[in-house]
């Protein structure tokens, strides 16, 4: 698999492509868009997987590089990963980082950010996948990326055209940014209120058991699958490949995560799809700024 990952400077295309190599993926940063076609032909005779990050840093001029990457897809077949983030996030990163902008004129930097953006905008276009780090700390993105390489390897071998993803969140701590569609499950009885319960999670018997319980989420859960099951058809319909959930709830420790859970559970047992499962704030790392 070649894997070509760009976008814009400070969104984190760096620890993007840290994070493939950490996963056993040959890396290349800041290649020469000249060299694309070269380097694939090397790397793939060596290494299974491999990855090469390409941004306006890699040719001379836009033009230069659209023609580049034109020519390297012609002759192999690539995944395109493209890093994204705020203008007034990459301000503030640039502002702290104290770094010039690789895409850097005289002008001031809102504007250099403004012209890099439009220069890579048919890029973004092109792309199998955007994910915005706008709200993402480095560890974040990290598991963004390799949830992406997950699922593209459910994708190769699988039956199911389209990879569906579940995240539970808390909503304390905003929305998922990959998430195409979010559940509120805050009008459900809150289990943090009970002390013998509150310092467990939805992934633990006694909660399980005090929803279960309970006739509102067991209707929940069956108007949940109910939906499921009709829009997933009108999703394959539309080519999409890639299909993110977002359960969320106050704290994301219980009412999202047990939600989570059972709707895995059962996209699984319908043979819908083979669901990625990830519990946001039960693996959440607090790290510095991308």
């Amino acid at each position: 698999m070649l894997l070509m990952i760009s976008g814009l400077s400070g969104a984190g295309k760096s620890t993007a492509l840290h994070a493939l190599e950490d996963l056993g993926f040959f890396c290349t940063d800041n290649l020469p868009a000249a060299m694309l076609s070269d380097w694939a032909g090397q790397a793939l005779k060596q290494h299974q997987h491999a990855a090469v990050c390409v941004d306006i840093r890699s040719s001379e001029s836009p033009k230069t590089l659209y023609h580049a990457l034109e020519k390297a897809r012609a002759e192999n077949e690539w995944q395109l990963l493209f890093i994204d983030a705020n203008d007034e996030v990459l301000l503030r990163r640039f502002s702290t980082l104290r770094r010039k902008h690789p895409f850097s004129s005289d002008e001031e930097l809102s504007k250099t950010i403004d012209a890099e953006r439009k220069a890579l905008g048919q890029l973004r276009e092109q792309s199998n996948l955007v994910l915005n780090s706008s709200n993402l700390n480095p560890y974040e993105l990290a598991d963004l990326v390799e949830s992406f390489w997950k699922n593209f390897c459910e994708l190769e071998n699988s039956p199911h055209d389209m990879v569906c993803s579940i995240i539970s969140f808390s909503y304390q701590r905003g929305l998922p940014p990959a998430a195409d569609m979010v559940m509120d499950m805050r009008f459900l009885p809150n289990p943090h209120y009970i002390p013998e319960l509150a310092p467990l999670t939805g992934q633990d018997k006694p909660i399980q058991d005090f929803f279960t319980s309970l006739p509102d989420v067991r209707e929940t859960e069956k108007r949940l699958q109910e939906w499921i099951s009709f829009i997933w058809p009108h999703l394959q319909r539309e080519r999409k490949r890639y299909f993110t959930l977002a359960i969320g709830c106050s704290g994301g420790r219980h009412r999202s995560v047990y939600m989570a859970e059972q709707l895995a559970q059962w996209i699984r047992n319908q043979g819908i799809a083979a669901p990625v499962l990830k519990h946001r704030e039960l693996t959440r790392i607090v790290g510095d700024s991308i």
